[in-house]
């Protein structure tokens, strides 16, 4: 391939092996100490190398990857899967996932039912709340 070196920067590598979708969330992650390269919190100019371990905290989930291959030009998702070792931990299953109370934008504050329904979501007392004493009954 003629994008091979010997050593590339660490951010153009991220995004050319497509853990991240753009170069610029790639260096901002690595400015944002969310990127190691073997142990080391690293800014976006540092050289990597074949056989490096590079860990990744983007989306809400690690990414631990061994580079098997440089590359500085961004490629398929088949030829990218070639150019490093996966030792990422499984994503969490679905059903794991918090959910989030949702409300539709503009629909103004929630109702005392729907605060309450809330309230059961997120685990707390329905008596309590963040900012309400507990009713004396």
């Amino acid at each position: 391939m003629s994008g091979e070196q010997a050593s590339t920067r660490v951010d153009i590598w991220i995004w050319s092996v497509r853990l991240t979708r753009t170069r610029s969330i790639a260096s901002d992650a690595c400015r944002g100490g969310h990127v190691r390269v073997n142990g080391v919190r690293v800014k976006p100019a540092h050289v990597v190398r074949a056989g490096d371990e590079i860990r990744l905290r983007h989306e809400g989930r690690e990414r631990i990857v061994v580079v098997s291959r440089i590359i500085t030009k961004r490629v398929g998702a088949p030829v990218a899967a070639e150019c490093y070792v996966d030792k990422s931990p499984p994503p969490p299953p679905r059903e794991e996932a918090v959910m989030v109370a949702v409300r539709a934008r503009g629909a103004g504050r929630p109702t005392k039912r729907e605060r309450r329904s809330i309230d059961r979501l997120l685990g707390r007392s329905v008596a309590e709340g963040p900012d309400r004493r507990p009713r004396s009954e």
